[in-house]
C-alpha cells in the first residue's frame, strides 16, 4: 500500500473515530467490558462490509462520482432524491455534533491561556477555520490527517502506558446494568461511531490509480484501527473511573476533567488525543459533504465552502447539550444510507452485470441477506 492509500485510510479511521472516543466508555461502560466488547466487534463487522458494498457500487459506476450521482444512475430520480435527503441529514448531523465537540475542546484550550471564549463564539471559531482547511480540497486534509493520526496514535499509547499503574481489575469487571435490551439499544450510537462510509467515494475519486484490490484494503485497515483504538480506549477509562463518574459526561472537557486526579499530565496527553480525534472526524465528515455539494450544485469553492457549513453550525447553535442524542439521530440515518442504500446499489448493479468484472464484494448472494438483517437488527434496536 502506498503513502497515498494509507493516508486515505487514516481518513477513513479518523472519521470513524471522534465522537465514539466520547460516546462508547459512556454507553458501555455500564454493561461491562464482555458483552460491551462483542457488541462492538459485531457492529464494527457488519459495518466494514456494508462499506466494502458502497465502495463496489461506486467503482463499478465510474471513479469520480459522488453518491448524488451514483444513485441518480442506479436507482433514477427517485432514489437520488431519497439518497440525497438521507445523506444530508447524516452529514449534518454528524458535523453538528462534532462542531459541540470541537468548540468545546478549543474553549477549554484557549481557556487555559487566558482566552475565554462563549461557546456560541467557540463553535463559530472552530466551523470557519476548520472548515477553511476543508475547502482547500482532499490532498490538504490527507496531508494534514497523516500528522494530525500519528500525534493522535502517540498520545493515545503514552494515555495508555500512564494509566497502566492506576489501572483497576475490580473496576474491569464492574457491571452496574445487566440489562441487554438495554445494551442493543445502544447499537445506533455504536454504528455512528464507525461511521466513515461517507468518504468513500470522494477517496475513490482521489486514488483513481489505485486498483481494486488497494481499494478494498484501504477500506478494511480505516476500519480495523478504530476498533483497537476504541477497545483500547475503552478498557483504560473503564479501569481508572468508576461508573457513576462515567454517568456524569456530556461533554470531552468533562471526560478530560475526571482524569486531572491521575495526573495533569495524562489530562493534558488526552486532551491533545480527543481533541485531534474529533478533527479529523471533522474533516473527514465535512469533506463528504463537501464533495456532495460540488457534485450536486456545481458551483465555485467559496460557494460550496457556505453551503456545506451554514447549516451544521446554525444546528450546533441551536443543539447544546445534545451530543449523544445526536449521535443516536445520526445512527438511525446512518442504517439506511450506509446499509440499505449500497445493498440496493449493489443488487441491481450485479442484476445488470454492470462492470461484473470490476471489484465484488466477497460473499454473494448470502452476504447481501446478512447485511439486510444487520440492518434491520439496526432499526430494531431503536424501536424496542
Amino acid at each position: 500500500m502506498n503513502t497515498k492509500l494509507l493516508g486515505s485510510s487514516l481518513i477513513i479511521s479518523g472519521t470513524a473515530l471522534g465522537a465514539g472516543m466520547l460516546a462508547i466508555p459512556m454507553v458501555l461502560a455500564q454493561f461491562g467490558l464482555l458483552y460491551g466488547s462483542m457488541l462492538m466487534l459485531f457492529i464494527c463487522a457488519g459495518t466494514t462490509y456494508a462499506a466494502l458494498l458502497l465502495l463496489e457500487a461506486t467503482i463499478k459506476t465510474g471513479d469520480g462520482l459522488g453518491l448524488n450521482s451514483i444513485a441518480r444512475m442506479v436507482l433514477g430520480k427517485s432514489g437520488q432524491i431519497v439518497s440525497n435527503g438521507l445523506l444530508y441529514a447524516l452529514l449534518i448531523c454528524l458535523l453538528m455534533a462534532y462542531i459541540l465537540g470541537g468548540a468545546d475542546f478549543v474553549g477549554q484550550m484557549l481557556s487555559s491561556v487566558g482566552i475565554t471564549l462563549s461557546p456560541t463564539q467557540s463553535q463559530i471559531a472552530f466551523t470557519v477555520i476548520a472548515g477553511a482547511v476543508v475547502a482547500g480540497g482532499t490532498q490538504l486534509i490527507d496531508r494534514l490527517n497523516r500528522g494530525f493520526f500519528l500525534v493522535m496514535l502517540g498520545s493515545l499509547a503514552l494515555s495508555l502506558i500512564l494509566l497502566a499503574p492506576n489501572l483497576s481489575f475490580d473496576n474491569l469487571f464492574q457491571v452496574s446494568n445487566n440489562d441487554h435490551v438495554e445494551l442493543i439499544k445502544t447499537s445506533a450510537i455504536l454504528f455512528t461511531s464507525f461511521g466513515f462510509m461517507v468518504v468513500i467515494p470522494s477517496l475513490v475519486a482521489y486514488n483513481h490509480e489505485a486498483t481494486d484490490k488497494q481499494l478494498r484494503n484501504m477500506v478494511i485497515l480505516g476500519s480495523v484501527i478504530p476498533l483497537v483504538c476504541y477497545l483500547c480506549w475503552l478498557f483504560a477509562v473503564v479501569g481508572n473511573l468508576q461508573l457513576d463518574q462515567l454517568d456524569r459526561f456530556h461533554h470531552v472537557s468533562d471526560l478530560m476533567r475526571a482524569f486531572e486526579s491521575h495526573s495533569p499530565w495524562i489530562s493534558g496527553i488526552l486532551s491533545v488525543f480527543t481533541g485531534l480525534a474529533l478533527l479529523t472526524s471533522f474533516f473527514g465528515v465535512a469533506m463528504a459533504l463537501f464533495h456532495q455539494n460540488t457534485d450536486t450544485f456545481q458551483k465555485n469553492r467559496f460557494v460550496t465552502y457556505l453551503i456545506t457549513f451554514i447549516a451544521p453550525l446554525i444546528g450546533a447553535l441551536l443543539a447544546a447539550e445534545q451530543f449523544l442524542s445526536i449521535l443516536s439521530y445520526a445512527g438511525i440515518i446512518l442504517v439506511f444510507l450506509a446499509v440499505f442504500v449500497p445493498l440496493l446499489l449493489v443488487y441491481k448493479l450485479r442484476k445488470r452485470g454492470t462492470n461484473a468484472e470490476r471489484y465484488t464484494a466477497e460473499g454473494g448472494r448470502n452476504m447481501l441477506v446478512i447485511t439486510l438483517l444487520f440492518g434491520v437488527f439496526l432499526l430494531s434496536s431503536q424501536m424496542i
